[in-house]
């Protein structure tokens, strides 16, 4: 059962006055929309009020993602729910729906192939099939692509006797097919085969698809011992084919845990705004395979993305091991837990491991994570440095490009943070922050001298190419500087400036010294992508930064007026959940399992951090 309700303001949300307050205390979804009537985020809550209200207070840089959504959005629509889990689904649903701006979006949302066995049937036979149903079959899976699944049926066939047709039922034949001939099959269409005979058969299926292959080999070996007893060597020479088939498939399995579990082993890496998510699928302890997401967020954090991935991958019905390895924790811990509990009718829990065997299974998917994503950002180097220098009229093909920026709320605790990128790639050992100390109040352009000053008043080489976020004046403050203190060798400065939509423009825009109009270039054009990429990525360090400066600032105060709460756990309790609106959020249970930490501590430091 639901309800559908509606809150509608002038103007930005933001700026009305206490636009939750109307919501009940109830379970539900709430939409945030444009003044176009457009969905732009969809949340779930346990609470809808207190979840709503949560967004309007004070929280940081007004440049985040929440700040942006909220001087944006102009209403709010909410549907109850009669339970928090009902609440999962439906906010997955509408997610799929709307695909909200600032929602992260799960883009590759295919079905991976799995094996059904169903076991009520009096002789039955493996299928492919893509969705998993609460139909009474067993389901093998899932595996990672379409060959892997195929190439696993393929030993079956060859190693057990299964029937091979296909459609609902025994078909009526009067001869065996081919499959017969070959020895593939026991054709239980034509010939006597007892139920009973057939049934050992699919219990040895199920052993190896289990990962039981140890069981299942002493069980052959006993059976061939006792043909090659009783003179049998035909049965007998088949039943050593078959030890063999498993026998090789044993030797191609990487075993990684020793525990012989089903696990989904999660790693998120990020890059420049972009995001790759690598899932290893562990079944009985054996890695069957991975599969990779890549997307992006220039804004996004790294819990966010993990609870949005969890939530959308596995609402669609797919295999859910009991087990899931993340690499970043969640906010929303135990909801998400119990939501996969109820979903598949078993305990589903989610580990964010600190050490031990499961954190170097948790190391190895962000190995691989990181690994793709470095592949996919990579472009063709060349090309696209020779593109730069036409794009930009240089004389020679530019290298090295610095991106600028400063961040600060409304003056306070304002830095400015550079990054570097090498032939197009980032190159992380050469970016710097710096703290703003002589400029003081909201002065963006100040700030920007002050941080461009101090940049080429040190010994390191200029870049071939400042890039900086912001438009003409931001442009002409470098611009003039360099030409003052640098006056030998001045680098080619370049301002990008986000597509105004309310002028129907396309694609961001670039503004060069000495020109009036900005550059038009394509949305897909490659040098336009990359000063975006080196725009994103300096951003995000210059928001990461302030946050983490104001943080500490902001955690040092509350947390040591706890009693209790010393200098080791203060730093034990930040290090843990990087911030105090995350201590906030999490729920006993995680608390105490920081060392020095007990129930009752734990209890005394959410009671003190939620009356602030």
């Amino acid at each position: 059962m639901i309800e559908l309700q509606r809150s509608k303001t002038k103007g930005s949300v933001q700026n009305s006055q206490n636009p939750g307050k109307d919501l009940p205390s109830s379970p539900g979804v709430y939409l945030f929309k444009d003044s176009s009537g457009r969905v732009i985020y969809v949340g779930k809550a346990k609470n809808l009020k207190n979840r709503v209200i949560s967004y309007f207070r004070s929280s940081g840089d007004p440049s985040s993602k929440v700040a942006n959504m909220l001087n944006r959005a102009t209403g709010i629509d909410w549907i109850l729910t009669l339970t928090e889990n009902e609440a999962f689904i439906l906010e997955g649903n509408l997610i799929k729906k709307y695909m909200p701006r600032y929602n992260v979006i799960l883009r590759d949302d295919k079905r991976y192939p799995c094996l059904r066995l169903d076991v009520r049937e009096a002789y039955p036979r493996l299928r492919i099939v893509r969705q998993i149903k609460k139909d009474g079959a067993i389901y093998y899976g899932p595996f990672s692509s379409s060959n892997a699944v195929r190439n696993t049926l393929k030993i079956i066939e060859k190693a057990f006797l299964l029937r091979k047709c296909k459609g609902k039922g025994m078909p009526k034949r009067s001869r065996p097919c081919l499959n017969y001939q070959m020895n593939l099959c026991l054709a239980p269409c034509v010939n006597d085969v007892s139920e009973i005979e057939y049934r050992a058969i699919v219990d040895q299926v199920r052993l190896f698809l289990e990962g039981r292959n140890r069981e299942l080999l002493k069980q052959l070996q006993k059976k061939m011992k006792d043909a090659a007893e009783a003179l049998d060597f035909e049965q007998a020479a088949l039943i050593r084919d078959q030890i063999k088939s498993i026998e090789m498939t044993i030797e191609q399995q990487h075993v990684v845990s020793v525990r012989l579990e089903d696990q989904d082993i999660i790693g998120l890496a990020r890059e420049e705004g972009s995001y790759q998510i690598s899932i290893m699928f562990v079944r009985k302890g054996s890695l069957l395979g991975n599969r990779n997401f890549f997307f992006r967020d220039p804004l996004g954090i790294t819990s966010e993305i993990m609870e949005a991935f969890i939530k959308q991958y596995y609402s669609s019905g797919k295999f859910i091991p009991s087990q899931i390895l993340i690499s970043d924790s969640i906010d929303d811990h135990s909801g998400i837990m119990d939501w996969l509990s109820e979903l598949v009718g078993k305990s589903i829990k989610i580990h964010c491991p600190q050490r031990g065997e499961k954190l170097k299974l948790v190391k190895l998917a962000l190995k691989n994570a990181e690994m793709a994503i470095a592949n996919s950002l990579k472009p063709d180097q060349s090309d696209l440095m020779k593109s730069a220098q036409e794009v930009f009229g240089l004389r020679e093909r530019p290298r090295f490009i610095e991106g600028l920026d400063i961040s600060n709320f409304q003056g306070d605790q304002a830095v400015g943070s550079i990054v570097s990128f090498v032939d197009g790639i980032a190159n992380p050992s050469a970016y710097r922050n710096y703290k703003i100390r002589y400029v003081d109040g909201v002065n963006d352009y100040g700030m920007m001298e002050e941080l461009i000053q101090r940049r080429i008043g040190g010994e390191e080489p200029l870049p071939d190419i400042f890039l900086v976020d912001g438009g003409k004046g931001h442009l002409k403050i470098i611009t003039r500087i360099l030409e003052q203190v640098k006056p030998s060798f001045v680098p080619k400065v370049v301002s990008i400036a986000k597509a105004d939509l309310t002028r129907h423009e396309k694609s961001d825009k670039i503004y060069l010294p000495g020109r009036k109009n900005p550059l038009t270039l394509k949305t897909s054009d490659p040098v336009l992508l990359l000063m975006m990429r080196i725009r994103d990525e300096v951003h995000r360090r210059a928001i990461g930064y302030h946050r983490k400066l104001r943080s500490k600032s902001i955690s040092a105060s509350r947390l040591d007026q706890i009693p209790g709460i010393g200098k080791k756990r203060k730093q034990l309790l930040l290090k843990y959940f990087k911030d105090i609106n995350t201590i906030r959020k999490a729920d006993p249970a995680r608390l105490i399992t920081i060392s020095g930490i007990n129930q009752s501590l734990a209890e005394k430091i959410l009671s003190h951090l939620k009356s602030l």
